[in-house]
């Protein structure tokens, strides 16, 4: 089972169908493994769960 993780603040569902597509592709044409065996999973991180440098990701804008 292939493994394809992708983390990231927010994504609508249209731009998670889009990752998950193109990841997939891109990791079938380079491995020839086929597409069914591949799972993405997709980590939404809120920027109150991400610090950089000491400072939540939220207080840096």
């Amino acid at each position: 089972m292939p493994v394809i993780q992708f983390e990231i603040g927010h994504l609508t569902k249209e731009q998670k169908e889009q990752v998950v597509k193109e990841f997939t592709e891109t990791a079938v044409k380079v491995t020839g493994i086929p597409a069914e065996a591949f799972y993405v999973f997709i980590k939404e991180n809120s920027g109150d769960n991400v610090g950089v440098g000491g400072v939540l990701q939220s207080d840096r804008h």
